[in-house]
Order: C-alpha cells, then sequence, then structure tokens
C-alpha cells in the first residue's frame, strides 16, 4: 500500500515530480512547523539542552497517524542539530547485516531516521538495542560452533524513530528512546496557515474562503491538505481564472470525489455497504470489503480509523455498526433508537 493511499484515494501512486514538490513545502526549522506545539515545545528543549552540554540528543519517537509531519520533524532535527541525516524504514532492515552497515556508516553526531520502525526485522531490532545504548554493535562472524561475535564501536548518534502503531513497538525498544512525542490531528485553523504558506510557495492565488473549504475537507492532516492544494489549484488553472475561492474549492473537490466532511469515494462506498446492504450493522469487516471490492486490510487501516474518529462508524465486538451520522451523511433517514444505546446494547450482548 502506497503512503498515500493510507492517507487518502486521490492519487494512489505519486510520481516522482510530487514527492519533490512536497519536499519543498516541508518546513525547514521548529518555528516554521505549524500546529504540534506542545511537542514543538518539547522537543525544543531537548535539542538546545542537548547543544548546551555538546553532546548528542537522547532517541528521540514519533507517533501518530500518516501525514501529520513526522518526517519533517526528523529533517528539522537533523537542521537543528546541523547534523546530516540518514533516512530508511523498518521495512528495508530485514536483517542484522543491513543495520550493521548503516551503522558503522554514520558520522559522530549523525540523525538516523527510520520510519515505520515498529516493521523492522527482530534480528535488526535487537543490534539497535545495544547500537543506542552503548553505541557499539556486535556483529557475528562465520556459522555454527565457529561462529564469533566482533565487537565494532560505532559513532554517538541520534536515531529518530517514527511509527503509525506504537502499540506494535515492543517494550525493550520503546525503552530505549528518551523522548516520545505522539502527534495529533490538526485543527482547521492550523490547516488554514499551512495551506496559506504551501500557496506562496507554490504560487497559487488562495483566497481566505478557499482556504477554509480545503482546510475542512482535509481529515485533519496537513500532508492531505497539502495535495488537495495541488489538485484544485489544477482544476482552478484549466476551468476557473486561476484564482481558487470557496466555489472553486468546491467544483474541484467535486471532481475528486472529496465530500464536505472529507469523506472519498471508497469511504462513501463503504457507508453505502454497511447502511444499504447490511441495514447499519453489524457486519464483519471482511464481509464489508468483499461488498466494496477491496481488501479487509485496506478497509481497516484506510477508511475505519477517519469514520470512526468522525463519528460515523464504530466497532464494536459484533463487528462494524453505522452511526446515525453515517445515515443522515448519505441522505436516509436512521432507524429508531439512539445509536449510543443500539452500539452499547451490541457491547452488552453476552455471546458478543
Amino acid at each position: 500500500m502506497s503512503e498515500f493511499a493510507e492517507d487518502n484515494a486521490l492519487d494512489p501512486l505519486p510520481d516522482p515530480f510530487e514527492r519533490d514538490v512536497e519536499s519543498t513545502l516541508r518546513p525547514k526549522d521548529l518555528h516554521e512547523f505549524v500546529g504540534q506545539p506542545k511537542v514543538r515545545e518539547q522537543l525544543e528543549l531537548v535539542l538546545h539542552g542537548a547543544m548546551r552540554r555538546g553532546a548528542p540528543p537522547d532517541h528521540v519517537l514519533l507517533s501518530g497517524p500518516p501525514g501529520l509531519g513526522k518526517t519533517s520533524l526528523a529533517m528539522i532535527i537533523a537542521a537543528e542539530l546541523g547534523a546530516s541525516l540518514r533516512i530508511t524504514s523498518g521495512p528495508a532492515l530485514e536483517r542484522a547485516g543491513d543495520l550493521a552497515a548503516m551503522l558503522s556508516n554514520l558520522v559522530e553526531g549523525d540523525v538516523l531516521f527510520i520510519d515505520e520502525i515498529h516493521r523492522m526485522a527482530r534480528p535488526a531490532e535487537e543490534m539497535l538495542y545495544l547500537a543506542m545504548e552503548d553505541f557499539r554493535v556486535d556483529v557475528v562472524v562465520g556459522k555454527g560452533p565457529g561462529a564469533t561475535s566482533i565487537p565494532l564501536d560505532i559513532a554517538p548518534f541520534t536515531l529518530v524513530g517514527a511509527t503509525t502503531r506504537s502499540g506494535a513497538l515492543t517494550g525493550p525498544l520503546r525503552d530505549r528512546f528518551g523522548f516520545t512525542g505522539h502527534m495529533e490531528f490538526y485543527s482547521p485553523q492550523e490547516l488554514e496557515l499551512i495551506l496559506r504558506r504551501s500557496a506562496k510557495i507554490l504560487g497559487v492565488d488562495l483566497r481566505p474562503d478557499g482556504a477554509a473549504e480545503i482546510a475542512g475537507r482535509s481529515r485533519g492532516t496537513p500532508r492531505i491538505a497539502n495535495r488537495l492544494l495541488r489538485r484544485v489549484r489544477d482544476f482552478a488553472e484549466v476551468r476557473a481564472d486561476g484564482a481558487v475561492d470557496r466555489a472553486v474549492a468546491r467544483d474541484a473537490l467535486a471532481v475528486y470525489d472529496v465530500d464536505e466532511l472529507g469523506l472519498d469515494r471508497l469511504d462513501r462506498a463503504v457507508l453505502g455497504a454497511l447502511v444499504r446492504s447490511f441495514g447499519g450493522g453489524p457486519v464483519g469487516v471482511s464481509t464489508l470489503a468483499v461488498a466494496v471490492g477491496e481488501e479487509p486490510t485496506t478497509v481497516e487501516e484506510v477508511c475505519e480509523p477517519y469514520l470512526v474518529r468522525a463519528g460515523m462508524l464504530a466497532r464494536t465486538p459484533r463487528g462494524r455498526v453505522a452511526t446515525a451520522s453515517a445515515w443522515l451523511h448519505l441522505g436516509l433517514q436512521p432507524p429508531e433508537g439512539t445509536p449510543g444505546e443500539q452500539v452499547r446494547s451490541l457491547f452488552d450482548d453476552p455471546e458478543g
């Protein structure tokens, strides 16, 4: 699954040009970074305290849903320290040797960023324990009874780990991070600030009401806000006069199947199947996935988090249930009885 597919179905396979644009829009320092005030304040203290002591800062773990700025913060950490940034990902570290090769090439003070760190292979993770604590790795040479372990010192470094599933991290790995920052979803006002900054960089004539319209449909996620801005820009340049106001933003997002709450085609298909085919539930996620022609993991990891957060879907022991908000959003009358009572009865079911 692509990175963007976790956020929105508009652009499942962004091309290299799109990735370059995303890189251009990233903030360069903590003062330029919009939102996450608590994490920014804590991180500033961690970094500046270490710089005054002349020592590498503690290892940093950033957790939260995709698209909230974890990679941007890793780049900012390296920039604030005046250090080089080495980037890799958990799935790429399949063997301990892969990690050992990367660690042995670090220069003192470097920042190593491991995205999706919870997906590291266990041998690599166990090697990382010693590297994080003692700046040393043990390289095993040979096999069987004749195998020997050679200790290899590595340069002091700072590890920045990013995860979308902090609960999937093992206890020993989590405990070795000196600072953990949890990224929260952004408010519409914060997204408007991000959109105005991005519009200035991209040269888009973004009006205040247009920024508000896009921000309200961005699911609290800067990455989605910036990508919607680029799609609206395309529409404005081709079918309007280039300026993005509320009317242009609405027309553009209608073309891209993003409704007023930020739901896309797949989100509405899931809700539609749940309500029209299964009477609002409860229904299992596998059955729901078959009904919309998607994989169960796609429904569970891409659609469900936002639908639950938007108050349109509830997860119960007996399956997924549509709330009254889901029925009303689809223009349908919800069944009698409050959704709260329906959901509570499912949790209280002794056979659930």
